[in-house]
């Protein structure tokens, strides 16, 4: 029988971290003496890596800022672990969509925007810990939305582009797939909408979790 893999972003598709990504890059900014970039364009980047992130935050800075910029997030980040404000769970009914996809055969797999200690981080404790053959980091491919993380990932698992699914929540996500040659499922629960979801490639959006498991299945066949 072939393999079948279903690739998962993490933040705003396993994890709801809006809360602790605005948190951290107020204080990224703000301990450079810079003033920290609205929201709403923040959620924008989410599931870039941090140098392509800075680079769209902070364009009118030159590299050597935007990678203090960098660096700054990443010590802010170690804070934000243990901010209350800032704490991050997994979505209502992942564990049930990984329960269900697990049981029906399917290997599993995280593709993502985070640096190496942060995905270890988030992946270390219940409902997440010990569920995926392969997990991604920015540390170890190119940025969204190049392919390189989806195809290492088909790599790691052995199975064919043709055999697996992205499941995201971004553009960058839904790019990420079509370069890859992969089908994509888009998720409103996220940071970009349905329409841009669609327009970036994703064969579809659903709603909710409770709807993820039937429609994985069906793109795998």
């Amino acid at each position: 029988m072939r393999l079948k893999l279903a690739i998962f972003d993490c933040d705003g598709t396993l994890v709801d971290s809006r809360a602790a990504i605005l948190w951290t890059m107020d204080a990224a900014f703000g301990a450079v003496g810079l003033v920290p970039p609205e929201h709403g364009l923040v959620r924008q980047i989410i599931g870039l890596s941090l140098d392509h992130a800075m680079a769209v935050l902070a364009p009118q800075h030159p590299p050597h800022t935007q990678m203090a910029l960098v660096e700054s997030y990443k010590r802010a980040a170690i804070a934000s672990a243990i901010h209350p404000a800032s704490a991050e769970r997994t979505f209502d009914g992942i564990d049930t969509v990984l329960d269900e996809l697990d049981a029906a055969g399917v290997l599993l797999a995280v593709a993502t925007g985070r640096g190496r200690r942060a995905l270890d981080e988030s992946l270390a404790g219940p409902p997440l810990a010990g569920r995926f053959a392969a997990t991604i980091s920015a540390d170890d491919a190119p940025s969204k939305p190049a392919p390189d993380m989806a195809l290492q990932a088909l790599r790691l698992t052995g199975v064919a582009a043709a055999d697996a699914v992205v499941i995201g929540d971004t553009e960058y996500d839904i790019a990420m797939a079509r370069h890859a040659g992969i089908a994509a499922i888009g998720v409103a629960w996220g940071h970009h909408p349905a329409d841009r979801l669609l327009h970036a490639g994703a064969a579809t959006v659903v709603e909710r979790p409770a709807d993820l498991t039937g429609t994985v299945l069906g793109l795998l066949g």
